[in-house]
């Protein structure tokens, strides 16, 4: 084919494109453009169940934007039928009136998933600082229910005894809203403060994740592995009014930008905070998100509209809401779960198709099943019977292991796929065997065994360190899941400084990890602060003096200690003074 003849075929997919996307094709379309634009939308809708549909948005060649009264009333029933033809449920979001003739709307139209026991799934990092409320407003979000100013929504989150007497949070944490087709909030507590989650996913089409991480500085260490090893999609930075951006919230948004998270904040305490001090954080925060090293436009969400632009315009990652609330009076709520409800999953469309790789956050012991690993199904596809490649060990050696059931969310699935969280039972494994960071990888469909590393090298920013970093320095490296000790053996500059770049070549310490190129990570140890790019992966023999330890602490073939019955030494001794 010619070049000629790719570019007008170029063009004639684009002018395709344009004509679909028109805002005079919805009125009274023939059957032949309406088949047209269901394949449009089905498009649009693979791989995140939903989309957001502007009636009367003009594009290029139309005479711009609105359409009158009796238009949209056409294009309505038009979108009406494509939904009845995907079963799709269609939501008004807002009308927006050009002036007296011309109007636009806004709709979403989002799969009806609720029968077929599967659901959208979105997850958010909510980080901040100490005090800040992250708890508190998770509670009150996914309990349905408002807090009573002293800590009484925080308590139904909380996982340890410690933390409910200090009303801080140590761990990371997992909380659900759930979203059914028409948009409406389906979380009711059951048996007073309990979330059924089964219930929960049953009645929903879309379901927010949110990891609940620490904000006190001792347990930065939890709050970068729920960053980095639980994959979130987004990112919501919890700043008390009272307070301001200050503390750890800093080294939070820091982290976020340094992950290529987009960034939600939410202002709690607005009921206790004097006018002139929340003026002043508002003011603080917008220059902060407005600042050289951030480059976002902070949008300050105060009414419906607000949130409903602010959804339609957030995958650009440059935008940046910022949401009022208070968790007492319930003020600004109502915008958030709109927010949430129309937020776009960033599910990864183009690796369902690739092998299948699970990367692992946490392990569990259940009685009666086993050992269960949870985690995120990073590419492809896996089903209940499938054989995975577990590993690597402290040899770098991968294992065949059996997959018994499938739970999302705590309901059992006949399939997890690309972007989904799940949980994994296993056939014939002890906990003991398995670890955070433990990749499972598709048995099948590779061209050659799977290889672990124990050095790489990546691209390195040093975002703070109070004097310089050497060869040989060592700190904790966190890669996705996999979190351990690493050594720098090599730089391509002498010396690193805050703000310096190099590339860095790093050694693990304690044993061999399965990582790929091109993966964000974080290299951190006391107050020295540094994320990268992973750029190249260095196969190689196990380094001499890791194999030695591991010989050293390995078990000898030891004689077998003598018998120590108390019979037999006593009949011993008789007859050895010969006596009967």
């Amino acid at each position: 084919m010619t070049n000629l003849e790719c570019d007008v075929d170029e063009q004639a997919t684009i002018s395709k494109m344009m004509d679909l996307t028109s805002k005079r094709l919805l009125i009274e379309p023939d059957a032949v453009t309406l088949a047209e634009y269901v394949d449009h939308i089905k498009m649009e809708l693979y791989g995140r169940g939903e989309t957001l549909i502007t009636i009367g948005a003009g594009v290029e060649g139309d005479n711009g934007d609105g359409l009158s009264k009796a238009e949209c009333d056409a294009c309505v029933r038009s979108l009406e039928a494509v939904a009845l033809k995907l079963n799709c449920s269609l939501t008004l979001l807002r009308s927006r009136e050009l002036n007296e003739q011309l109007e636009t709307r806004d709709f979403l139209l989002r799969r009806r998933l609720e029968a077929e026991a599967d659901f959208c799934e979105v997850r958010v990092a909510v980080v901040g600082n100490v005090d800040a409320g992250k708890s508190t407003l998770l509670g009150v979000l996914t309990h349905n229910c408002l807090d009573n100013g002293r800590g009484h929504a925080r308590q139904k989150l909380f996982r340890h005894k410690h933390e409910m007497e200090s009303g801080r949070t140590s761990s990371v944490g997992n909380e659900i809203l759930g979203f059914d087709s028409n948009g409406q909030v389906v979380n009711t507590p059951s048996h007073g403060a309990h979330l059924d989650w089964t219930d929960i996913c049953n009645k929903s089409s879309k379901v927010l994740t949110f990891v609940d991480l620490a904000g006190h500085e001792k347990y930065l260490k939890t709050t970068v592995f729920g960053l980095t090893g639980h994959l979130p999609d987004f990112c919501l930075i919890v700043v008390g009014s009272n307070a301001g951006m200050i503390g750890m919230a800093k080294e939070h948004l820091g982290l976020a930008l340094a992950l290529n998270l987009p960034v939600m904040c939410v202002v709690t305490k607005i009921d206790m905070t004097p006018p002139n001090v929340m003026k002043e954080t508002l003011s603080v925060l917008g220059k902060l998100l407005r600042s050289s090293g951030v480059r976002k436009l902070p949008l300050l969400v105060q009414e419906h509209k607000h949130a409903v632009i602010a959804a339609q315009n957030f995958c650009s990652e440059r935008v940046a809401p910022i949401f009022r609330v208070s968790s007492v009076t319930g003020e600004g709520l109502d915008n958030l779960r709109t927010f949430f409800n129309l937020l776009q999953p960033r599910i990864p469309t183009g690796k369902i198709n690739d092998p299948a790789e699970f990367t692992v956050d946490d392990v569990f012991s259940v009685p009666g099943v086993g050992t269960v690993v949870s985690g995120t199904l990073v590419a492809g596809r896996v089903r209940p019977g499938d054989t995975m490649l577990m590993g690597p060990d402290g040899m770098g050696k991968f294992e065949p292991v059996v997959i018994k059931s499938i739970h999302r969310k705590r309901l059992p699935v006949t399939e997890a796929v690309a972007g989904q969280a799940a949980a994994f039972a296993l056939k014939k494994i002890k906990k003991n065997q398995v670890r955070k960071g433990t990749a499972f990888l598709a048995a099948t469909d590779r061209t050659e065994a799977p290889k672990a590393v124990w050095e790489f090298r990546g691209e390195v920013v040093i975002l703070h360190h109070p004097t310089t970093i050497m060869t040989n320095y060592q700190a904790m490296v966190h890669v996705g899941a996999v979190r351990q000790t690493a050594q720098i053996t090599w730089m391509s500059t002498e010396a690193l400084r805050t703000g310096d770049k190099a590339i860095v070549n790093f050694k693990f310490v304690k044993a061999p990890e399965w990582i790929q190129t091109g993966r964000r990570f974080v290299f951190r140890e006391g107050r020295t602060k540094a994320v990268g790019t992973v750029v190249e992966l260095v196969y190689g023999p196990p380094p001499p003096d890791v194999m030695r330890n591991k010989m050293k602490h390995r078990k000898s073939n030891q004689a077998p200690k003598p018998d120590s019955n108390r019979s037999k030494r006593k009949a011993d001794f008789k007859a050895k003074i010969g006596v009967n």
